[in-house]
C-alpha cells in the first residue's frame, strides 16, 4: 500500500470522513499507479509522519509547506525538515538563521531534522503529502490538498489558541480557513533565497509564537531542538 493506513488515533477521529470520501479512494489509486512507474517520496511509512508525531490534541503551532522535497533521502513527512546526514536545503538554512537572529541563539545550519519541533506540538504539514522523484509539484491537484485542508479547518474550528506560521503566498492563502478570533496567524514571505530578504528575515515569528503560547498558559517551543 502506498498510503500507510496507520495514522495517530486522535487524527483518525478527526479525518475519518476524508479517508472514506470518494476522492481519497481515487488518490490511493493514483499513488499505486505512480509507485509502479516512478520513485516517489517520502516512503509509505512516512507519509503521515506529521500527524503521527503531533497528535491533534497536542498541536500548539502549525507550519504549512507546499509539497515534499523531491530528491533522494530528503523527504520524511515533515515540511522543511530533512534527516540528519542530509544536506540542509537553503530555505531551512534561512529558517535557522532567523531563529538565531530572533532568539539570540547559535543553532548550527549543518543539521535539519525538525522531529523535535513535531514532538513539542508543531504540526509540520505539507499541503501535498507525496511527490514523484525529481519533479516538484507532480502530485498536486490529486486530492492531497482536500485532505490537508480538512486538517487545517479542523484545527481552526475544534481547537483554540494555536499559532499558524504561514510563509509565502501559497501558505498565506490557507489563512482563509483559519479563524483569527481563535488563533494567532503570522505571515511572512517564503524563506527561500528568492524571497527571504523581502521580509522573512526579521519577521521574528519564533519569539512571537512563544509569547502567544505563554499567554495561553502553554509551554513555549524550543526552536533550537534541531537534530
Amino acid at each position: 500500500m502506498p498510503v500507510n493506513p496507520k495514522i495517530e488515533p486522535t487524527w483518525l477521529d478527526v479525518l475519518r470522513p476524508q479517508f472514506e470520501a470518494p476522492y481519497f479512494a481515487q488518490l490511493k489509486d493514483f499513488l499505486v499507479a505512480e509507485r509502479q512507474q516512478y520513485e516517489c517520496y517520502p516512503a509509505g511509512g512516512n507519509i503521515f509522519n506529521a500527524f503521527n508525531l503531533t497528535p491533534f490534541d497536542k498541536v500548539k503551532a502549525v507550519i504549512i509547506g507546499q509539497d515534499p522535497y523531491h530528491e533522494p533521502g530528503q523527504a520524511h513527512g515533515l515540511c522543511f525538515s530533512v534527516r540528519d546526514g542530509i544536506r540542509v536545503p537553503p530555505s531551512l538554512v534561512n529558517i535557522i538563521k532567523e531563529i538565531n537572529s530572533d532568539l539570540g541563539t547559535s543553532v548550527s545550519t549543518d543539521k535539519g531534522d525538525l522531529t523535535g519541533w513535531a514532538e513539542q506540538g508543531v504540526l509540520l504539514l505539507n499541503a501535498t503529502l507525496t511527490v514523484r522523484a525529481h519533479q516538484a509539484g507532480s502530485h498536486q491537484g490529486k486530492g492531497w490538498e482536500l485532505f490537508t485542508d480538512a486538517a487545517i479547518r479542523a484545527l481552526s474550528e475544534q481547537r483554540s489558541g494555536l499559532v499558524f506560521l504561514l510563509w509565502g503566498s501559497y501558505a498565506i492563502a490557507k489563512s482563509k480557513m483559519i479563524d483569527p478570533s481563535r488563533h494567532l496567524i503570522l505571515t511572512a514571505p517564503h524563506p527561500s533565497p528568492l524571497s527571504v530578504y523581502r521580509g522573512f528575515f526579521g519577521c521574528r515569528h519564533f519569539s512571537q509564537a512563544n509569547a502567544y503560547l505563554q499567554q495561553q498558559g502553554l509551554q513555549p517551543i524550543d526552536w533550537t531542538d534541531i537534530r
